[in-house]
């Protein structure tokens, strides 16, 4: 899972050995470790939002939840 840190840990602070990324700083984990950093408001899901208009990515262009042949 790829997360992106909200908190900045404090410094010096490890995981395994490797050096906490920093505040904004994405990185790789586990996805049962990235869901509990997510869930703590510690991190959020690299792949889910733009840092830049904090807009949720679309699968598809103009798709929509009301759209015909889709399940909503």
């Amino acid at each position: 899972m790829r997360i992106r840190m909200t908190v900045a840990m404090p410094e010096g602070s490890t995981r395994n050995g490797e050096l906490w990324p920093g505040l904004g700083e994405e990185t790789d984990i586990p996805t049962a470790d990235g869901a509990h950093l997510v869930a703590a408001g510690v991190a959020e899901e690299a792949d889910e939002t733009s840092p830049k208009t904090g807009r949720r990515k679309t699968s598809g262009k103009g798709a929509t939840a009301d759209a015909p042949g889709t399940d909503s």
